[in-house]
């Protein structure tokens, strides 16, 4: 039956063409936007996920940073105690050359005043974004940020931190420390080597003097032993981190991320249907021109 007041056929036409338009538009945002889901409304499940993860990896990205400074003043630390070792083998070799029969001790106790003096200047220079780890001047720990675990809100999100005992090279008035408060076992008093004086070369204290000395280099080589296995474990949580900032990466890219290949060959593919709709709709409206032709 035909009707002038209802056109099923243009009725039909036109939905299909609307339907074109609608994937038209969609795959015409894709291609803009990179994206074939940009909001919660494209696809709400894994938009949500897609944002969780971004969020994780913003932190990772944070958490790689902070270890690629943590490595650095590590760096600096382990030079720093490295060059105290020098100095201080260089503190024995004055101390063992007093023991010679003519020695002058007055220009080797002159000497060890400038080798003391160049301990301090490297316990003091050793400092890299206001954190020394030579000089005592921390809480006794440097934690570094090394993994974050994302509990989604349904339990405390987890921080966990590499951890350096620091211990003090030097540090004014201090008697304790490595370099000032060396004692060995047997001595029968400590030495305080950034301050050796013509005093520490007597014959009744020298050996002791000697000894201390040793004791600092045992002191100052575990530190940097100590400092060296928290630099590989900075090193290779950070490579972790790296890694697991690609996975997520990756992860998102493969939920949001529009197939560019497979979004323009179906635009092209969408633009003959949406022709071919627009063709379909013109002659379905040519049916009320003919039934006009019957009153004629």
């Amino acid at each position: 039956m035909s009707s002038i007041l209802v056109n099923p056929s243009a009725i039909t036409a036109l939905q299909s063409l609307r339907m074109t338009q609608s994937a038209l538009n969609t795959t015409q945002k894709e291609i803009s936007t990179g994206l074939k889901i940009s909001s919660a409304a494209d696809n709400a499940s894994t938009w949500s996920i897609a944002e969780t993860m971004k969020s994780d990896k913003g932190v990772l990205s944070t958490i790689s940073d902070s270890l690629s400074g943590a490595d650095a003043i590590l760096n600096v630390a382990a030079g720093a105690v490295q060059s105290a070792i020098t100095v201080v083998n260089s503190i024995k070799d004055a101390v063992t050359l007093a023991q010679q029969p003519g020695a002058d001790q007055a220009k080797i106790a002159t000497n060890l005043a400038a080798l003391g003096e160049q301990l301090k200047s490297i316990v003091s220079s050793a400092t890299l974004t206001n954190i020394n780890a030579v000089d005592g001047s921390g809480a006794g720990t440097l934690s570094f940020i090394a993994s974050y675990t994302d509990k989604n809100g349904a339990a405390a999100s987890k921080v966990d931190t590499i951890d350096l005992t620091t211990k003090t090279l030097f540090k004014t008035g201090s008697t304790t420390s490595i370099l000032q408060g060396a004692k060995a076992t047997g001595s029968a008093a400590l030495s305080d080597l950034t301050a050796l004086t013509a005093a520490d070369l007597g014959a009744t204290v020298i050996a002791d003097t000697l000894s201390n000395a040793d004791k600092a280099i045992a002191d100052l080589t575990d530190y940097a032993s100590n400092i060296g296995a928290t630099q590989m474990r900075v090193k290779q949580q950070n490579d972790f981190i790296k890694t697991m900032k690609d996975a997520l990466t990756n992860g998102v890219s493969s939920l949001v991320d529009a197939d560019m290949n497979e979004a323009s060959t179906r635009l092209q593919a969408l633009q003959t249907q949406q022709q071919l709709g627009v063709q379909s709709l013109a002659i379905a409206n040519q049916n009320a021109q003919m039934i006009l032709k019957l009153f004629q």
